[in-house]
């Protein structure tokens, strides 16, 4: 039998049971994992708006931003106005083993965060870039692409972190100093993808339409503003629960996705911090790249732009 069981203060429930068909992983060895990765995962979370994805027993997986009337009164939170849907939403704030842990009871498997922190006002604190593989790609490809990223980066003065998405990409985070403007911030991860995309552009590519990608890895620049991110060290909602972490680049052509689970990153980690160890110290961002982001369109709604364009035409030659 499962029996309840109570740790750092929360009450804790049917921990025998698998946490998703085919994790590999109960709610204890989910929680056990939560609480083994904490002194490196807390710090990532920290006062960052928290959009978690839940599977319930017998249901499929869902994505919650708001936090449900039950949450207890220590969960911290922060509200914010969604324009999508009119209202405003309580979003946690995940700044305590207790929450994480009260998190991982509700079946919360993957941890999605703002790029901000509690206010949109203080900005981004890093540059993301999303590379996304066609679906039966190896993971090479994703990796070839992040050194492409890089390039473009170190070519302009920058750096960045590398991680897996815990899927079947990877994100490059370049991090910056406090006081840059959000569209300057946006501007400049279009340039980046853009210069990758010009250093091989039979590898990467800035197409935003699936369909036009050609083969070529999706270097996506849309990950900016109030767009989120898996939290590194996050589960995946993934048949053997891989893990989004955080790879040197010194070895990054040496690993795969399955590498990094629930099972064995604790042991991989070794007292170590490969996120904060890797990551360089904040970046001001080039004029140059500044601006020449700011001559490209954003690639979702240069997208939707065509989309209707395309839908004018048949009409009209229907």
């Amino acid at each position: 039998m499962s029996g309840d069981e109570m740790r750092h203060g929360v009450k804790l429930s049917s921990l025998d049971q698998e946490v998703f068909p085919d994790a590999g992983v109960t709610k204890r060895e989910l929680l056990d994992y939560l609480e083994a990765v904490s002194a490196r995962m807390l710090p990532e979370l920290h006062d960052r708006l928290l959009t978690v994805l839940r599977v319930l027993r017998g249901q499929g997986p869902f994505m919650q931003k708001n936090l449900p009337k039950y949450t207890p009164d220590w969960v911290e939170r922060a509200s914010m106005w969604a324009e999508t849907s009119k209202r405003d939403v309580s979003y946690a704030l995940c700044n305590d083993l207790r929450t994480l842990l009260w998190f991982g009871n509700q079946r919360a498997i993957e941890y999605h965060t703002s790029l901000f922190r509690r206010e949109v006002a203080n900005g981004p604190t890093h540059l993301v870039l999303d590379l996304d593989p066609p679906a039966d790609a190896p993971f090479s490809l994703a990796v070839g692409a992040a050194k492409l990223v890089r390039e473009a980066l170190r070519n302009d003065g920058l750096d960045g972190a590398v991680k897996t998405s815990g899927s079947k990409g990877v994100h490059v985070f370049v991090p910056l100093a406090p006081g840059q403007a959000i569209e300057d911030i946006a501007a400049a991860t279009r340039a980046v993808a853009v210069r990758a995309e010009r250093i091989d552009p039979a590898l990467g590519t800035t197409e935003f339409v699936v369909e036009r990608r050609e083969g070529k890895v999706f270097l996506d620049s849309t990950r900016a503003g109030g767009a989120t991110v898996v939290s590194v060290y996050s589960p995946r909602h993934r048949p053997g629960a891989p893990v989004s972490f955080p790879v040197r680049w010194a070895d990054v052509d040496g690993v795969k996705p399955g590498d990094f689970t629930v099972h064995t990153v604790p042991d991989l980690l070794d007292g170590g911090d490969p996120w904060t160890e890797e990551m360089p110290e904040p970046f001001v961002l080039p004029a140059d790249l500044v601006e020449e982001g700011h001559t490209i369109p954003i690639a979702r709604v240069a997208a939707m732009h065509e989309g209707k364009r395309r839908a004018r035409a048949a009409r009209e030659s229907g």
